[in-house]
């Protein structure tokens, strides 16, 4: 084990790997050791989301999340099909089920153009019954070029590569960052499995983010809360109810895109996520709790300010994770022949969001710069499907902070 490296990269999932693989290629010879806290990669976020390669057809037009999208996702397909990594681009269908959803329905189209997302129309009653037989919806959206993909095995494969292309990096599990000690141009980064010295450091810490931030002098004001989105999953006689990807028109009110169907790369079939404010920023049950997490979010006026001025929305979402007749209620607003029988309860994952102090979920990707530091404070969903684009974003600016 090498415990002296030119960078080190601090977290193990698919936007960490992604950028320690984009440094790695750009830079062959220098020596990269990636630190994941966890027993193995793509932990959390990137192995407990949907699964999907978002098309980038819902980010404003200019913003980060909408270009690094388009980009990652072209980027990701062509990986994917380069190392085997299982994917299909299926497409999905968003779908209107109230008029008053039109002109939403309208504006993700036109963000669609203006994003220059390929294979896309609208479609009407009949031709959404086409794609989806079991399907009921006004007017919908066909995106074609959206798919799934196993995220978990495209982490792996980025930390495969990353020491293939320099058998000096590193790339490993069980490491958890304790704290970072500054000494003129070394840095010390000390962890629960011995210190490690590097002239570099990139920060990928997804829900731990601002934690690492604050652990590096970083004076930021937001902090991170987490989501947890429940999943239920499509029986056996349920399953041939969903032939691809289904999607709500989601409330822009709100930074979620709302209970979906999602065929997986494995075949089964899941219904979700929920969003609820989580009690353990890395707890996956409906009772787990930390009390240094909830703490940590209770006494920040942004999570206040951000629950009390959603507050009906809240319990909703609430309700619908403790109720199963209530989640199917909201299933049912797009397949009305589901049942209680078609649905099981599945997994959960947790979304970690950067809330600033009046409550806005400060929903694009932020990259800032620190002396010797890069941190990736925020990256939402689309970063697994934009990990590679995100990767030449912070390679740019290593380049120009680090004189590479």
């Amino acid at each position: 084990m090498n415990q002296e490296s030119d960078f080190i990269v601090v977290g193990g999932g698919i936007v960490g790997l992604a950028t320690a693989y984009k440094l790695q290629k750009a830079y062959p010879n220098i020596r990269i050791t990636v630190l994941e806290k966890e027993g193995h990669f793509a932990p959390h976020q990137t192995g407990n989301n949907s699964g999907v390669i978002h098309s980038g057809i819902y980010y404003k037009p200019g913003s980060y999340k909408a270009k690094n999208c388009v980009d990652g996702r072209h980027q990701l397909v062509a990986f994917a099909k380069e190392h085997l990594i299982d994917h299909d681009i299926c497409g999905k269908i968003i779908v209107a089920t109230d008029e008053k959803e039109f002109p939403f329905l309208d504006l993700i189209h036109q963000n669609g153009i203006k994003n220059e997302v390929e294979n896309i129309e609208i479609l009407g009653p009949e031709q959404i019954r086409e794609i989806e037989p079991h399907c009921v919806g006004l007017r919908g959206l066909r995106v074609g070029c959206t798919g799934i993909i196993d995220f978990k095995a495209t982490t792996n494969k980025l930390a495969e590569l990353v020491q293939k292309i320099n058998p000096e990096s590193q790339a490993l599990v069980n490491h958890e960052v304790l704290d970072i000690k500054r000494a003129n141009e070394t840095t010390t980064v000390i962890t629960n499995k011995g210190d490690f010295k590097t002239k570099r450091i990139i920060f990928c810490g997804g829900l731990q983010a601002d934690r690492l931030a604050r652990k590096d002098g970083v004076k930021i004001k937001e902090k991170v809360v987490g989501f947890r989105g429940d999943y239920y999953e499509l029986t056996a006689q349920g399953k041939h109810k969903v032939k691809h990807l289904i999607y709500p028109v989601p409330n822009p009110a709100f930074p979620f895109l709302g209970v979906h169907f999602t065929r997986m790369t494995d075949g089964e079939i899941e219904c979700g996520p929920n969003a609820v404010f989580t009690f353990k920023r890395e707890g996956y049950g409906k009772t787990d709790f930390s009390w240094r997490d909830t703490i940590d979010a209770l006494s920040y006026k942004g999570t206040w300010n951000l629950l009390l001025g959603n507050f009906k929305f809240a319990i909703d979402e609430y309700r619908r994770a403790f109720s199963k007749k209530l989640f199917l209620k909201t299933l049912q607003r797009m397949i009305p022949s589901l049942t209680m029988d078609d649905i099981k309860p599945g997994r959960a994952g947790v979304r970690a969001m950067l809330l600033s102090e009046n409550g806005d979920t400060r929903d694009d990707f932020r990259i800032e710069y620190k002396e010797n530091s890069i941190h990736v404070l925020n990256a939402p969903s689309p970063a697994a499907t934009a990990c590679l684009a995100i990767g030449d974003e912070v390679v740019k600016m290593a380049q120009k902070h680090f004189n590479l």
